[in-house]
């Protein structure tokens, strides 16, 4: 019975229910709970928009609860470890799953069997839910709250350099050389940096090079003079939509297969890819995140109730849980600033708390 991972199906369906339901039961209730903080303290923005209204603030909730439900899933599933093994615990039910002969592996068979399932649909949810969400919730907010931009891929003031002077667009929305600009001032500097003219536009098309100015204005700083040049000129020659697409790539607003593609364009744009890399091996990295909380908060399973200790074993899984989320972020910050390579700050943290859960399972319970 010791090599069966689940010698007792009504044994397995009986724990991964109960772990089911509480994580349901705590997801429901932190979402819920952040929710109503996040709602209070942005509902005064999204109703200075002019027009907005009841609709517009259920359209934000709609947009921001998968973000929580993704951020925080793995949060609810350590605590529904927890939860789940401090019940069977004071219960006696662990001893008795131990007296019929199973080991610590096999009584948190279930949980990772749950817990497992929870990882995979947090991947699907984050590819198909979360990505699209994040991307229109962060261009609605480009506009503050305003009409929400139908064309995909838009970024709101985007400042960009051409040699010595300083190209700026109020939104930028399109792919490659179908790429256009709205709202557009170009900015030429002497050596010294200082800024000697200012052309302004109402829109811009790339002109492969540069990009064409429609119906600019000029104005000269020295002279304080303003004058329309009366037709359409071209500027920002050295402005590439390589370097508007780099500047506008959310690696939390793209799915993998999208990532991909704008990683492929930057690296043969020859740009430094580090920190976008390391998002991309967290994108499969974080969902896994919730397998590890069975085997970190295992502790809560094992030992006397009646001891004293469940408390303290419940509060040592819990830190052990939060300790993993601080080192990941940490892991992934430093690989952002090329301390580690990407493949090593997405992954690390997962296979450290994995061995340091199976070093403290084992040595305790085994």
């Amino acid at each position: 019975m010791q090599l069966e991972f689940f010698p007792s199906r009504t044994l397995a369906l009986y724990i991964a229910r109960m772990f089911a339901v509480r994580i349901v039961a705590v997801l429901l209730m932190l979402v819920l709970v952040l929710q109503m903080l996040d709602l209070l303290s942005e509902s005064g923005k999204v109703l200075a928009a002019p027009g907005n209204g009841q609709g517009e603030l259920l359209t934000y909730v709609s947009l921001r609860i998968p973000q929580l439900i993704s951020r925080f899933l793995p949060y609810s599933v350590l605590l529904a470890t927890i939860i789940t093994l401090m019940t069977l615990n004071q219960n006696s039910e662990v001893i008795a799953m131990k007296a019929a002969g199973l080991s610590a592996h096999q009584v948190l068979a279930p949980l990772f069997l749950v817990a497992a399932v929870t990882s995979a649909v947090t991947f699907g949810f984050n590819e198909r839910v979360v990505t699209r969400s994040t991307s229109t919730l962060k261009a609605w907010q480009n506009v503050e709250y305003g009409p929400i931009p139908q064309e995909s891929g838009t970024k709101a003031n985007v400042w960009l350099q051409d040699g010595p002077n300083i190209l700026f667009a109020r939104v930028v929305a399109g792919e490659g050389k179908a790429m256009h600009m709205t709202g557009v001032s170009w900015y030429r500097r002497d050596p010294t940096g200082m800024v000697t003219e200012i052309v302004t536009a109402p829109s811009a098309a790339y002109a492969n090079p540069g990009w064409t100015f429609r119906s600019p204005v000029l104005f000269d700083v020295q002279s304080a003079r303003k004058s329309a040049l009366g037709r359409d000129e071209v500027y920002a020659k050295s402005v590439e939509p390589v370097q508007v697409l780099i500047s506008r790539v959310d690696a939390d607003a793209e799915s993998l297969t999208q990532l991909n593609t704008s990683l492929s364009a930057i690296r043969e744009a020859g740009f430094r890819t580090t920190e976008l890399e390391g998002k991309w091996w967290h994108k499969l990295s974080g969902p896994l995140s919730a397998l590890l909380m069975p085997l970190l908060g295992a502790v809560a399973a094992f030992g006397l109730a009646r001891s004293g200790h469940l408390f303290v074993r419940a509060v040592i899984g819990m830190a052990l849980g939060f300790a993993y989320f601080v080192f990941d972020n940490a892991a992934l910050a430093m690989g952002n600033f090329g301390a580690y390579p990407p493949f090593l700050a997405a992954w690390a943290p997962f296979v450290l708390f994995l061995l340091i859960g199976e070093t403290v399972l084992i040595r305790t319970e085994e």
